[in-house]
């Protein structure tokens, strides 16, 4: 048999253990049932010998300059955060070299997971082809990358392109990866080593978080919901979201209020404002490019209605999940 197939796998600061672990078990079992070492997996890091996790631990990784381009293979970024400003800028210019240069060979496949597809557009290795990616980022991915059609679903295969939206559908993205180059039997008997019961299709849209969804099953509310999820930076009317879901408005109100004590309108604001406190917690993006995200045309409007819901406005609220990250440098430059 020939060399293994090299699959690179980019650890981006933030990356989820779940879904490092996840391919590496899915590439591991497709080693077993082959009966041979078809796949060789290395961790590689924009910022040499160690990545950082979403929860803190680092795992030993290589220097991303050591990957070899000779060989053909599949490069896959793990990323579960955003990593606009986590990465320096020499890690980030290195990284975009690299991607560059494997997407003009068109031998190598490059793959992203949960927001690892906004890094692959940024350098315009996505233009032209569909992608899927968080559900959180999906109406921001639409507005600012216009050349890459973002599909709401778990995961997506353009030629070479694979891409997968949070959590688990990274799974089901290597799975199906796995059944082009093997076959379906082939894809089934890995899935079924894996504990699975069945191959999801990568248009089965991405599930909405648990404190989205209603006490009691409803289909249309459910569509409501998904739709109000994947439509944060241009909220859409309630007129628009009842003829989408196929219901007049009247009927949505009275599910909105049976299921969740709430009106469409309030749901679809707190949700915004939730997810705008999560953009000012997590990430660097200023506070009208927050606001701007989750649908607030003004910045006087994203303050004032974000004051009446948390209490402070998101100026204080920036400068409150920042104190603490000040204190700790000052504790460390004392320690030195």
């Amino acid at each position: 048999m020939g060399n293994p197939y090299t699959v690179a796998l980019i650890l981006l600061p933030g990356f989820s253990l779940f879904t490092l672990g996840a391919v590496r078990a899915a590439f591991t079992v497709a080693n077993e049932v082959e009966g041979d070492a078809v796949y060789r997996l290395r961790q590689y890091s924009p910022e040499g010998e160690a990545a950082s996790s979403q929860c803190g631990l680092s795992l030993a990784a290589e220097a991303l300059a050591g990957l070899n381009l000779e060989q053909p293979g599949l490069l896959l970024l793990i990323a579960d955060e955003r990593i606009d400003e986590r990465l320096s800028m020499a890690a980030r210019h290195q990284l975009g070299q690299q991607l560059r240069s494997l997407g003009q060979d068109g031998v190598w496949v490059l793959g992203a997971s949960g927001t690892g597809a906004q890094v692959l557009a940024q350098h315009g290795l996505l233009d032209g082809y569909r992608a899927a990616i968080d559900w959180q980022l999906l109406a921001e991915a639409v507005q600012h990358y216009p050349d890459t059609a973002f599909v709401p679903g778990l995961y997506e295969l353009d030629r070479n392109r694979i891409t997968a939206g949070a959590g688990a559908a990274v799974i089901d993205l290597i799975l199906h990866w796995l059944g082009k180059r093997h076959g379906s039997m082939f894809a089934a008997e890995v899935a079924l080593v894996l504990g699975l019961e069945r191959l999801r299709g990568g248009d089965e849209r991405q599930p909405v978080p648990a404190s989205a969804q209603p006490a009691v099953g409803s289909i249309r509310l459910k569509e409501a919901l998904e739709l109000m999820a994947t439509n944060l930076a241009e909220p859409l009317q309630a007129e628009d979201i009842a003829q989408l879901v196929g219901v007049s408005r009247r009927q949505l109100e009275r599910l909105f209020r049976q299921h969740l004590d709430t009106f469409p309108s309030r749901y679809y604001l707190e949700l915004r404002l939730k997810h705008a406190r999560r953009q000012l917690k997590q990430t660097t993006l200023s506070i009208q490019q927050v606001g701007l995200a989750c649908g607030f045309a003004s910045g006087s409007h994203f303050s004032t209605t974000y004051r009446n819901y948390f209490g402070c406005t998101p100026r204080e609220e920036r400068a409150r999940h920042a104190m603490p990250l000040v204190e700790a440098y000052k504790a460390g430059e004392e320690m030195e």
